[in-house]
């Protein structure tokens, strides 16, 4: 997390806050929450979705360097398999919010549902793309969840998540039919179960 020493704020203070990871079928649900001030905001500043990689991590060193104030937080795997994906989302977004240095006035979140705060909330569908706050929230989200997976496919190799991300492509779930999920799989996801329960079913007649 990050703060900008001394800075005097002379508008209400808005944090804009987004997830990333949700859809994936391994690793964590990422949140982040910033705060931007009015101006300048970082040029091509938009949904995270929409940009390559290289545009992502230039802008993640802009947003950092200019906010008023970042944190990152996520949801681990268990969590996601102990409350679902979205109590998982919203449990991120909450630490998010709840881990920047300066307190918000008010949060604006992408989506149409908030996350469990005591500040006043709005949520804006499709403000990934709309709020600037949001959108850096995108930005930075995607950037630390990508460089995680990154270091996941190192310790967990034959899966491709350095290029997937976790995402369910053919190529990742042909690897979970061959080797079986990880400790870093979301085992409530179905794919997963799936996988899961073929291996058992292989290993059972094996030794049977």
């Amino acid at each position: 997390m990050k703060q900008r020493a001394g800075r005097k704020f002379a508008c209400p203070v808005v944090a804009g806050v987004d997830e990333v990871g949700r859809g994936p079928l391994a690793g964590p649900v990422v949140a982040a929450a910033v705060i931007m001030p009015p101006r300048p905001l970082p040029r091509g500043l938009t949904d995270s979705k929409v940009l390559t990689a290289e545009v992502r991590e230039a802008l993640d060193m802009r947003i950092r360097g200019r906010a008023i104030a970042w944190a990152i937080a996520e949801a681990s795997v268990a969590e996601i398999d102990r409350y679902n994906i979205l109590g998982a989302t919203l449990l991120a977004m909450q630490r998010a919010v709840a881990a920047l240095s300066v307190q918000p006035f008010a949060v604006w979140i992408d989506g149409n549902r908030p996350p469990a705060l005591t500040l006043p909330m709005r949520t804006v569908v499709g403000g990934d793309g709309s709020v600037p706050a949001i959108s850096a929230a995108s930005v930075i989200a995607k950037v630390a969840r990508d460089r995680q997976m990154v270091e996941l496919d190192a310790a967990y190799p034959g899966y491709g998540l350095a290029s997937h991300k976790g995402y369910g492509t053919p190529v990742h779930r042909a690897a979970l039919a061959e080797l079986g999920p990880t400790p870093i799989h979301r085992h409530s996801f179905a794919p997963v179960a799936r996988a899961a329960a073929a291996r058992q079913t292989t290993l059972n007649f094996t030794l049977g």
